[in-house]
């Protein structure tokens, strides 16, 4: 079984900057991550669940609150991010949406609250449903967030989680090599699956799909993750700037992986869900036993 302790080295303070610095244009550029969400919640469609509570974590700009608002008209829904200038960002939308379109109820009924999701604002066994597209991959210890998760959900209720897997811009990785890290050490998804059952989540579901962008030049590519916040935000990333022929060169070998006039990203998306099962163990360690009456 692999160490699934071994966690991406994440600079969380510096990835919190790139999305303040990136927040007041996000939903402009976010279109990848609109269109997981989008997938996200068709596979809802297979899941039968009405939670009374329902945390959206690292919901960002809150892009998901109206469409799950929608699905699940009487839960409580909270949104929780990382980074206090999306909040306001999403905040402010939400706020212009209650003025035009005064019938709409899904956004209203949401609340939004910074947290890390390491330590949730949330009491234990609060959330009859987690969803987080996206974050994962974001925090240095995910099993630690994983563990919170499964600490605020309360018995019988669903993770659901999308996040970006080894093969997501692999065609970037390959133009470097100056031994630094140039993108963030995405997790295997067998890896997160283990993950889950360590925590204690049950009947644990994992697959994946790859997604390829394509860009007219490699300067439109990095000003779209620079825009979105997705920075380098890598511990083993490269102190200073790289000088301008090494530059060139990593955009000459990127131009190489031309196909039909086009320069691909690869993004392998992740997707998971589980649920919250019986205690097997008390806190002492003692394993409980439960006995069905005849």
């Amino acid at each position: 079984m692999p160490d699934v302790s071994v966690a991406p080295l994440i600079d969380a303070r510096r990835a919190r900057r790139g999305f303040a610095r990136a927040a007041a244009g996000y939903d402009a550029v976010a279109v990848l991550q609109r269109e997981i969400a989008a997938r996200m919640l068709e596979r809802l469609d297979y899941i039968r669940i009405q939670p009374d509570v329902l945390v959206d974590l690292g919901c960002g700009t809150g892009a998901s609150l109206a469409a799950l608002g929608e699905r699940y008209p009487r839960a409580r829904i909270v949104g929780l991010d990382a980074c206090e200038a999306m909040l306001r960002v999403g905040e402010r939308r939400r706020s212009r949406l209650r003025w035009q379109l005064p019938f709409l109820h899904g956004p209203r009924r949401a609340s939004l609250a910074v947290a890390d999701a390491r330590a949730l604002p949330l009491p234990a066994g609060a959330a009859g449903f987690v969803w987080s597209n996206l974050m994962l991959h974001w925090l240095a210890d995910p099993l630690a967030g994983l563990r919170e998760m499964h600490r605020a959900l309360k018995t019988g209720g669903l993770l659901m989680f999308s996040a970006f897997g080894p093969d997501t811009l692999k065609e970037l990785r390959a133009c470097f090599s100056d031994g630094h890290e140039h993108t963030l050490r995405f997790v295997d998804m067998h890896d997160y699956g283990d993950m889950l059952v360590e925590c204690g989540f049950a009947d644990p579901v994992m697959d994946a799909e790859r997604l390829t962008l394509t860009y007219p030049t490699a300067a439109a590519f990095f000003d779209e993750l620079r825009q979105s916040g997705s920075i380098n935000a890598t511990a083993g990333r490269r102190r200073g700037l790289m000088g301008r022929w090494a530059w060139q060169a990593v955009c000459e070998a990127y131009e190489r992986q031309r196909v039909d006039g086009r320069l691909p990203a690869s993004f392998e998306v992740i997707y998971g869900h589980a649920w919250k099962a019986e205690p097997r163990t008390i806190a002492d360690g003692r394993a409980v036993i439960r006995f069905a009456p005849k």
